[in-house]
């Protein structure tokens, strides 16, 4: 299986803009800028959509090594912050709030580290994953 996202930039890397479009078309031609990046202006960035995608693929690998372990989640919500240093992504940080009926807390968190070290976004990252995940 092979998924294809497309970028199309014009101009400086300060003064320029873009836009990313997925084949999908959930992102279809959204721009995204130096202000969008670095500063607060409107658009997306690579880091959130980045955050995006470990977010999503950490949750639906939770629902899977749950499942194996014979729990059903009734909700996973995650929230994941990329940190972009001097050029580079220095952290990605899941946080993690779970409704697992039947769990132990001990049990919740040996999932929840399963996941984190082996959903296929953690796994391409090159940078510290850190996590805080409790049950709600």
């Amino acid at each position: 299986m092979k998924r294809t996202a497309t970028a199309n930039w014009k101009g400086t890397g300060k003064e320029g803009k873009g836009v990313v479009s997925t084949a999908s078309t959930v992102l279809n031609k959204n721009q995204y800028s130096f202000s969008s990046r670095f500063e607060e202006g409107v658009g997306t960035n690579p880091e959130e959509l980045v955050a995006a995608a470990h977010s999503g693929c950490f949750a639906m690998k939770l629902s899977f090594v749950l499942n194996e372990a014979g729990f059903t989640a009734d909700d996973l919500t995650v929230k994941c912050t990329i940190t972009l240093e001097n050029g580079a992504i220095t952290n990605s940080h899941l946080d993690l709030t779970a409704k697992v009926p039947g769990i132990t807390a001990d049990k919740f968190q040996a999932c929840a580290a399963d996941a984190k070290a082996n959903c296929p976004i953690s796994k391409l990252l090159n940078t510290n994953i850190t996590m805080e995940a409790r049950l709600g």
